[in-house]
């Protein structure tokens, strides 16, 4: 893989693909098991948002270096509606599709780094960290 990839989200299958990315790109940097399990459901989370409330946008997948550390930064951008409450958003339990999704405190949680900026009528980008132990 090379330093960054992208998969444009406009179909659930795209979720899927974004997913295979993420894991094989974890993989691949050394990350075990249960670590690539957890960048792949943060990563599905963060598709299928975009798919669910955005109609279209894209994950990008990233590995950095940063201290001699390596890790893999997901990148989910979409032009949307934008997140008018990301207070909300961002409490357990809180769900707008009336899924059994983890959300995005899910994805926090998963993740080591966790960035959120959104814009109503302007679309929201959010900046995920995972760092290989």
């Amino acid at each position: 893989m090379e330093n960054q990839s992208c998969v444009k989200i406009t179909t659930e299958w795209d979720i899927v693909a974004a997913r295979q990315l993420g894991r094989s790109a974890a993989k691949e940097i050394g990350f075990g098991p249960v670590d690539q399990a957890r960048i792949t459901t943060a990563i599905s989370e963060l598709a299928r948002n975009i798919y669910l409330y955005a109609g279209r946008g894209e994950i990008q997948i990233e590995l950095i270096e940063q201290n001699g550390k390596k890790g893999l930064k997901i990148i989910a951008d979409d032009k949307g509606p934008g997140i008018q409450d990301i207070r909300q958003v961002m409490e357990d339990g809180y769900s707008t599709s009336g899924g059994l999704g983890a959300g995005l405190p899910g994805v926090k949680r998963l993740m080591d780094n966790f960035d959120i900026n959104s814009e109503v009528g302007i679309g929201t980008t959010i900046h995920a960290v995972k760092w290989l132990r």
